[in-house]
């Protein structure tokens, strides 16, 4: 396995314990989309999605 590789993975867990740890404290999750600021509810987001795409 390679640096990349390993980096992703690491990547995929640190986003699953963000929205799990968002669900947990009910604040929205904070983004920036097409230059705006969003706000976005951990409820509507499914944690074992896989955000990066391979």
């Amino acid at each position: 396995m390679d640096n990349s590789e390993k980096i992703i993975i690491g990547l995929e867990k640190a986003y699953k314990k963000l929205v799990e740890f968002k669900k947990y404290k009910k604040t929205p999750i904070i983004v920036s989309k097409d230059g705006r600021v969003v706000e976005i509810n951990p409820n509507k987001i499914n944690s074992q999605d896989n955000v990066y795409k391979r």
